[in-house]
């Protein structure tokens, strides 16, 4: 994290937006684009159902191919790896979408829709007691999608719907049954899950149909975000700490809920039409059915193998509970008393909702900030009045006649020739603009344009971006000594640096659809808890990798390490198992052939005892090259 100095007050005030990171992010996901953070139970009633609970959206042009565009939606956040016996699926009674406009109306010109059935073999599994039935999730280890030890396991079904809010929608099917890979209950159960996730993106690949090409998914991932989340504790521990409590990813062991969708872009744009309309703008939402009726008080079991639960009978008409396109407006921005309001609305009734426009045109957060800190609010400059910065990206995308100041025509939705001008908050994403060769964290403001705000990549740091922006870094007339300083702020929690005990966020993300990176398995000790730590050593001579551990802190006699190579795709191949020394402080070497020249990634794997694989202790993958 970079801070500026603090050897006067002014520059010391300015420190806090360091720490103002994520709470700045909500006014500013208004700002630098129309993609923004997080958004984990931001609403009174949608933390009540996580499994409904839309967490973050992201929309960019694939990296593997760039003819397709890439939408992914994440819900059911802060799961805890471990959280058996029931874990993680996907609400059966529900209905999980993302949104497409391409023509600046509001309103879906397009609705992907997925919905889950159960497969719950559970209550007829047989374990030798007297009557049949068990409570666990699966009954040895599992190595296909159709286990017969996997007792539990979902399938989805996938519909696009052209016009859906008219008097005619059209439904096309997408994909039927495609198989959820289940969730990582941890390595004695799972002990690769990689297959399974490779298994499940192959059955849903589209194959005929007018989506023919395409690919679908839906299934547990690690949460691709990082903030700290001491925010909350009055703006990371208020003036008097000294901002002390900043740099720790408190997403870093938790896992999600993904359902995403890689789609030719011509299927997306305007007309199908992308050099006539470039610029989409996307949502997600998830919807439940209005009425929810409760089992009586001593009713008979009524679960099956489609239905898992019997407590709950919906009726009644489909209804939004939680919508997400720039998170954090529901989460920082709109006030408390309306957040369950936004959840429910839609985004072509933005503009007329005036207690939320307020909240944009004069922010909470840099107004708290001047409060408390003596930080010169945006607001104050004449070009900063009434935030059009904020104003144009929150409702239109930014081009050059939307917000002239930008310079530059990135996601407008008048970059369109069929657009509506509906003023609506969407996360845009210009489909024209081919993926960047090597992406900037930053996005636009780390000159990179295929990043946000122009759509959102999962590795983009969209908090620091907002910080900068909610704080006036697009207003031109900012006084320039405090731009300076606002440039350089950030939360201290970075896709590629590991924050504090932290591993890189960015690590865990994968270079094939559905690029969100496998889920962390529930063996895995949680970060920070881990009782072993050790230092990894790799040289290279020769033509070969020389690999070895040292400093094991405490000792583990008769522990041992494994070596794995770590494949582009995430995917681990084992090179070999060290004995430790008889101390227990430092391992053997294991000698990996290779190329001069190459690069490998490797990391080692620490087990105090053999088959302890609940305790393994894994080391950060680390880049080697070949000498």
């Amino acid at each position: 994290m970079t801070r500026p100095p603090r050897s006067t007050a002014r520059t010391r005030a300015l420190a806090v937006l360091t720490a103002a990171a994520t709470v700045a992010g909500g006014a500013a996901l208004l700002g630098p684009g129309t993609s923004s953070a997080s958004s984990h139970r931001e609403a009174p009633y949608i933390a009540t159902d996580p499994a409904v609970d839309n967490t973050d959206t992201y929309a960019f042009v694939s990296p593997d191919d760039p003819n397709t565009a890439t939408l992914v939606a994440n819900v059911f956040p802060f799961q805890d790896p471990a959280g058996g016996p029931n874990f993680y699926p996907f609400a059966t009674d529900a209905r999980y979408n993302i949104n497409v406009d391409n023509n600046g109306d509001g309103v879906p010109d397009v609705t992907f829709r997925w919905t889950f059935k159960d497969v719950d073999n559970r209550g007829t599994a047989d374990h030798g007691d007297k009557a049949k039935g068990s409570f666990i999730y699966n009954d040895g280890p599992v190595a296909s999608l159709t286990d017969k030890h996997l007792l539990f396991r979902q399938t989805y079904s996938v519909e696009a719907i052209t016009n859906p809010t008219s008097s005619t929608p059209a439904t096309a099917t997408v994909a039927t049954d495609v198989p959820v890979p289940p969730d990582n209950v941890g390595v004695g159960s799972i002990p690769n899950y990689i297959p399974l996730r490779q298994a499940a993106v192959q059955a849903g690949t589209v194959g005929a149909g007018p989506f023919s090409g395409a690919k679908v998914f839906a299934g547990q991932r690690k949460d691709p975000f990082f903030l700290d989340l001491r925010i909350f504790d009055l703006l990371y521990g208020g003036p008097n700490n000294k901002f002390g409590e900043v740099g720790y990813n408190h997403l870093n062991d938790k896992n999600v809920n993904t359902f995403a969708i890689q789609v030719p872009k011509a299927l997306l744009a305007g007309n199908g039409d992308v050099k006539a309309n470039p610029v989409i703008g996307v949502w997600s939402t998830t919807e439940r059915q209005s009425v929810r009726t409760l089992a009586a008080t001593g009713a008979a079991p009524a679960t099956s193998q489609t239905r898992s639960s019997d407590t709950v009978t919906p009726s009644g008409n489909w209804t939004q509970v939680s919508r997400l396109g720039n998170p954090l407006v529901n989460e920082v921005v709109v006030p408390a008393n309306l957040k369950d309001y936004f959840n429910r609305s839609t985004p072509d009734t933005d503009h007329l909702t005036q207690p939320v426009v307020d909240k944009v045109t004069d922010p909470e957060l840099p107004n708290l900030v001047n409060a408390i800190y003596g930080v010169p609010n945006p607001n104050g400059t004449k070009q900063g009045a009434g935030r059009p910065d904020l104003v144009a990206v929150f409702l239109t995308g930014i081009s050059k006649k939307s917000y002239p100041p930008a310079g530059a025509d990135l996601n407008g939705m008048d970059l369109n020739a069929n657009n509506k001008g509906v003023p609506s908050e969407e996360l845009r994403l210009n489909l024209s603009i081919p993926p960047s060769a090597n992406p900037n964290r930053l996005g636009v403001l780390g000159g990179d344009v295929a990043g946000f705000p122009n759509g959102r990549r999962l590795g983009d740091d969209v908090v620091d971006i907002a910080l900068k922006v909610v704080e006036g870094v697009l207003i031109p007339d900012q006084d320039p000594a405090v731009k300076a300083v606002v440039k350089t702020l950030g939360d201290g929690v970075d896709s590629g640096a590991p924050g504090l005990g932290a591993p890189h966020p960015g690590d865990y993300l994968i270079n094939t659809f559905p690029y969100v990176g496998d889920p962390i398995p529930g063996s895995d000790v949680p970060n920070g808890a881990t009782p072993v730590a050790f230092q990894q050593n790799y040289t290279s001579s020769g033509g070969s990798v020389f690999a070895s551990l040292s400093r094991i802190t405490p000792a583990i006699p008769g522990g041992f390490a494994q070596l794995y190579l770590v494949n582009a795709d995430g995917s681990v191949r084992g090179l070999g198992t060290a004995q430790l020394n008889a101390t227990g402080t430092a391992s053997n070497v294991i000698r990996v052939p290779s190329s001069p020249g190459r690069q490998i990634t490797l990391n080692w794997r620490v087990f105090p005892k053999r088959g302890a694989a609940a305790q393994v202790n894994r080391g950060l993958p680390t880049k080697v090259t070949v000498r």
